[in-house]
Order: C-alpha cells, then structure tokens, then sequence
C-alpha cells in the first residue's frame, strides 16, 4: 500500500495559490483514476484507489502547511507503513514553473511541509517537488506561494498537472526516472528532427531545376 499526499492549506481562500500546487496535483490523481470519493480522516481528506496494481491513499492534511507530518503520520502509523512508501507531492520555488523533480530523501529546502513531515515520520518518503519559481528575492517568497497563480500561467499549470497524473502509475510501480522524463517530454517536447544537408535539395544553377535527393533503397 502506498499513501499520496498533496500538501497545501485547506479552505477555499488558500485552494489557488501556488503553496497549494501538491494538493491540485492529488486532486487531479484521484479523478483521473477513479478513486472514492473525499472523506475526512486521519485530520485530513482521504481518497481510496489504485495505482499500477497498487492500493493507494491520497491524502490532503487539513492541519494547514505547518503541521502536514501529524496528518501523514497518523495515516502511516494506523496502516503499519513505512516512510519509503509515502509519496509527497509539493511546490518548489528552486525549481522553474513547470520542471519536477522526484528523489527519495533529502533535506527540507526551507519547505515548513516538508520539515513537519521529517519530524513525524522521518526522512525517507518520495518527494514530488513541483516548480512554481522563485520570485527573485527571498523576502517576497512568502506573498509569492500565498499568491494564486496567474492566469498566464494556467497553460503550464494545467499541462503539467495532466501529466502528472497520467503517468503517476510509474511511480506508484517504483519507476521514478521514467516518471520524470515522461513527465518532462510533455512540458518540453523533442524539436523537429532537422534534415541532413545530404537530404537537403541541392540548389540549382541557371537553366536547371533544382535537384531533389534521390530516393533510399531498402535493399
């Protein structure tokens, strides 16, 4: 069994800013793969599915940020799980709007969710960190993630929260690395393959047409 959590502040005020990405994230999960409806338990809102074969509990804490770990903790305890099968879905501002990376372990980076999650159960769940960028100064970080995204920036927010949960069964199955390069395809798609000069026409001199590559044998 594994328990996924999308971290952020509950109540409609706080439900757009970027603090609450982990939370849009788990939200979009748990609709695009059936699970149950929301109900309230273990001081937060839970949602019962599956993932590749795998029981899952999404897992919103309405603890607010600072106090994400006693929520996680409770669920962990009562099902007799270990941190490694915690996933946490959270917002990262040393990360560019859009990019996402996925480690197991690690420090805190400064995240107050984050912290409260390594005092109750320790530092060895996944962490999702979702790019939501950085101001430019520290002192404006807080009004940043208490700020609701932009409405330029819907059209990187719904595409990277489409991927997300298309291809969270990768990680569900223990495949991180393909689960970020999936993931990082989408939002930055391969560029057109450019001809070879060789395959280029070549060009013509006065009087002639324009000579066309000769066609490959597939002998």
């Amino acid at each position: 069994m594994l328990l996924l959590a999308g971290l952020g502040n509950p109540g409609p005020r706080y439900a757009d800013n970027r603090h609450n990405i982990g939370c849009m994230a788990v939200d979009e999960i748990v609709r695009r793969h059936s699970f149950s409806p929301w109900r309230s338990r273990f001081q937060a809102l839970c949602a019962e599915g599956s993932l590749a074969g795998e029981k899952v509990l999404a897992l919103k804490p309405q603890t607010y940020m600072n106090e994400s770990g006693r929520a996680v903790g409770e669920a962990l305890r009562f099902y007799k799980l270990a941190p490694e099968d915690v996933i946490v879905l959270y917002d990262e501002i040393d990360l560019a709007p859009g990019k996402l990376r996925v480690k197991q372990g690690g420090g805190t980076g400064g995240h107050n969710g984050i912290r409260s999650l390594e005092a109750h159960i320790g530092k060895d769940f996944w962490r999702v960190r979702l790019g939501v960028g950085h101001p430019g100064d520290k002192d404006l970080v807080h009004g940043h993630v208490l700020s609701d995204f932009a409405k330029a920036d819907k059209v990187w927010l719904d595409k990277l929260l489409d991927a997300v949960s298309a291809e969270i069964p990768l990680l569900a199955a223990g495949e991180a690395p393909r689960f970020m390069s999936r993931v990082a395809e989408v939002m930055s798609p391969p560029r057109p393959h450019k001809p070879k000069p060789e395959d280029r026409p070549k060009p013509a001199k006065d009087g002639e047409s324009a000579a066309l590559p000769s066609p490959k044998s597939d002998d």
